[in-house]
């Protein structure tokens, strides 16, 4: 068993009390993206710090001028302005740290997105799709928080402290003194209960997680839902979810309504103290009246900061908690990283930039197994349109096998727990250039999977997968992808246009093009009804076209590309007898110096391929025309006799 596959079994998706725990350092570089900025905020920091600062000097020498019956001279506009000037830079500041928190998340964003669509295929099936858009959405959105709600505005409250610390020592030690110890305690319990917040938090947004992956699973098969008399029960389910991130919410405003009082009571006592020290120490003439109202001013100047961090305290915690939700999926390895992995094996069967061979054979399988990663596969099957999502393990056997999933090998009774056989064993077979292939055998036979290791949506765990001689992990997979057409059974189709469908694989295709593609595979008609043309919305899924018209329409999108190798799996199963044939004609017209290999329940479809393999259970039990094989091989004659073919 190869390195790789040792390596992608041990991807899998943890607890929120397993997952990883972000550290501060971690959200530094998201932050020193935008360190420009963050120096602006800083700077008017500390000259709002200065200005704020200033005021109860000012106002401590305006009241001994009025005892002392001495002109005020300019220190009331001075006072004013200062004010004002303090406003200002508050505003400003507000304004760019919101601007920068909004660029914090796009950026998280931008990371995380980028590296999900560049994950193993492996990763998607253990994973749930609502938990992936879930860390893009609320977790990211987490991160504001950091800056919005106090820590870089924080520094500056950090300034306001330590100036307003001094500026009081300097006023009045023993008050001091006295409004520190109370500070003191208050400071010991936020800590204490910061850890708590965290832990907290990461459960929130795992419950999140799970709301948002039970809403796309119920929302992305509601017509099944609502067919199969379901709904209550998805409501039930959904209503589940929504209960468990209420409660693990509600524990993160219990502890964090323990944080936000503490800076209310430090105040009110230090306040206290101070009244009742102060106002002894002013009878006994060691303090003066002005002093004495200054000093409650830089009170209530050191009092705020310490809020400030507090809130900071609680925002970062909750921060930190999605961090770690985002850093688990960024820290997972793309595939370009496990292509950098297994270069030492590429450079021994030969260079990575090596030309395909003219001569050799298009597509070799040479003792090829292949086991699907024995982490288990998410709980919930993905939604499929036109299937009960609440229907047994074995009506999704077919389904799970044709994604690349394969749940059979995940929940067999024969397979020790926690181990998968093989789904394909020993695998053998040649696929000669620009001649069409069949893979023909029984459902959970591994045909999928076969396509699924041409494509490079995994590698086998033995043997080799050539491509014109050369085994196809030496090569780029994007090299590799952009010489393969791909139709799978399930024929997908992504919201948006026609257009937009049809030109994934070849962005520059003109509009002639794609009508004469769609006329090929008996698809004008979606043209005609709706005078968009080839801007018509295809719905969310495909919704607005028929199972057949999303199958014509990703094979149409395939022959656009017109790639040198066409992979089709059970291309014309959703079509009838009439389309089907067009669909065959559209195919033999393209694939006219192509290697076509496909997959098909139908041998009526197939009959004519050049060369037929059969597969059961995940081995080659025969090779050769349609002919040849209803001679040299039962299983195949059985098929053929069953769709009346002999």
């Amino acid at each position: 068993m190869s390195d790789t596959s040792t390596r992608t079994r041990g991807l899998g998706r943890r607890k929120a009390t397993d997952g990883p725990r972000a550290t501060f350092s971690q959200l530094l570089p998201y932050l020193f993206e935008h360190k420009k900025v963050l120096g602006i905020v800083v700077a008017l920091s500390v000259v709002g710090a200065a200005a704020s600062l200033a005021q109860p000097l000012l106002v401590s020498r305006l009241i001994t001028r009025v005892q002392a019956g001495v002109d005020l001279g300019n220190l009331v506009a001075l006072l004013i302005a200062l004010v004002v000037v303090a406003a200002l830079i508050s505003g400003y500041q507000h304004y760019l740290l919101q601007r920068t928190g909004e660029s914090v998340v796009l950026s998280s964003r931008r990371h995380l997105v980028a590296r999900m669509l560049h994950l193993p295929i492996a990763e998607f099936d253990r994973r749930r799709t609502g938990d992936l858009v879930s860390r893009v959405g609320s977790d990211t959105t987490l991160l504001r928080a950091v800056l919005t709600q106090g820590l870089v505005d924080s520094i500056g409250g950090a300034l306001l402290f330590v100036g307003a610390l001094i500026a009081m020592l300097v006023i009045d030690p023993v008050l001091l003194g006295a409004t520190v110890l109370v500070i003191a305690v208050s400071v010991v319990v936020v800590v204490l209960l910061s850890r708590r917040i965290r832990e907290a938090s990461l459960v929130t947004q795992e419950k999140v997680g799970d709301l948002a992956s039970g809403v796309e699973r119920s929302i992305s098969a509601v017509r099944t839902v609502r067919a199969a008399g379901a709904t209550d029960r998805e409501i039930a389910a959904v209503e589940a979810h929504a209960v468990g991130a209420y409660d693990a919410g509600v524990k993160v405003a219990r502890i964090s309504a323990l944080v936000v009082p503490v800076a209310g009571i430090a105040l009110q006592v230090s306040l206290l103290v101070v009244l009742g020290l102060g106002g002894f120490r002013v009878a006994s003439g060691a303090l003066t009246i002005g002093s004495l109202v200054a000093f409650i001013m830089l009170l209530f100047m050191l009092i705020s900061p310490l809020g400030q961090a507090f809130g900071a305290l609680t925002s970062v915690n909750s921060a930190l908690g999605a961090l770690g939700r985002i850093q688990e999926i960024i820290e997972l390895p793309s595939e370009d990283a496990i292509d950098r992995d297994i270069a030492p094996l590429a450079i021994i069967i030969g260079p990575a930039n090596a030309a395909v061979r003219p001569e050799a054979d298009a597509i070799e399988f040479v003792g090829v197994s292949f086991s699907y990663p024995s982490t288990p596969v998410i709980a919930e099957p993905a939604a499929v349109p036109g299937r009960d999502p609440l229907a047994a393990l074995d009506e999704i056997v077919d389904d799970a096998e044709r994604r690349g999933t394969d749940a059979v090998a995940a929940h067999s009774g024969d397979a020790p727990a926690g181990v998968r056989p093989p789904v394909l064993d020993g695998v053998s077979f040649v696929v000669p250039r620009g001649r069409r292939t069949a893979l023909v055998g029984p459902s959970g036979a591994g045909k999928s999977t076969i396509l699924a290791l041409i494509e490079r949506f995994y590698d086998p765990t033995a043997g080799e997968v050539r491509l014109g001689g050369l085994d196809i992990r030496s090569l780029d997979r994007g090299d590799l992808r952009a010489q393969i057409g791909y139709v799978e059974q399930d024929a997908p189709a992504l919201a948006g246009s026609i257009r937009d469908n049809l030109t994934l694989a070849s962005p520059e295709a003109s509009d002639e093009d794609c009508i004469a593609v769609l006329r090929a595979v008996n698809l004008s008609e979606v043209l005609d009804r709706d005078t968009a043309g080839l801007d018509a919305p295809v719905g969310e899924d495909g919704v607005m076209l028929s199972g057949g018209e999303r199958q014509r329409l990703a094979i149409a999108r395939a022959l656009l590309a017109a790639p040198p190798i066409l992979l089709l799996d059970e291309s014309t199963s959703s079509l009838d007898g009439v389309n089907e044939q067009l669909m065959r004609d559209a195919i033999d017209a393209v694939a006219e110096n192509r290697t076509l290999i496909v997959i098909a329940h139908r041998l009526s479809t197939v009959v004519d391929s050049d060369s037929i393999v059969v597969l059961d259970h995940g081995r080659v039990i025969g090779t050769g025309t349609h002919s040849e094989l209803v001679e040299s091989t039962p299983l195949y004659r059985e098929l053929a006799r069953h769709q009346l073919l002999v």
